[in-house]
């Protein structure tokens, strides 16, 4: 029967007396331990070239919204530079108004004094 902790890659494991450790043992026959590490060279090859490019899309995307930050940042002054001139315009508009409607009352009520003091003779 063969070894049931036999690997296709050439490794095989086997218990060790009544420890929970596990000896492995390399079998030159079957396995091409070149060429995995070489496989696994150009792996961590990519991997890094993935990582770099990750890093520099972060760092982009970071200096991305750090602008948006500051445009959002002037634009939030700008609309509260520009609700205090409104609300300005607003409250000087409604004196306006008032004094408006004071000087109509003002002059319909002179108008109307002459005329009653002018008939009144």
């Amino acid at each position: 029967m063969a070894n049931p902790y036999r690997s296709s890659q050439g490794l095989s494991a086997r218990p060790v007396g009544n420890s929970d450790e596990i000896q492995l043992r390399i079998d030159p026959v079957h396995a091409d331990l070149d060429e995995e590490i070489s496989g696994l060279h150009k792996q961590v090859t990519q991997l890094k070239h993935v990582a770099q490019e990750i890093e520099t899309e972060a760092r982009i995307q970071n200096e991305f919204v750090s602008d948006l930050q500051m445009l959002m940042s002037r634009a939030q002054a700008g609309v509260k530079s520009g609700m205090t001139k409104l609300n300005r315009t607003v409250a000087q508009q409604r004196s306006n108004h008032i004094l408006q409607v004071i000087i109509f009352s003002l002059t319909c009520f002179s108008i109307i004094y002459l005329w009653s003091k002018h008939f009144k003779r």
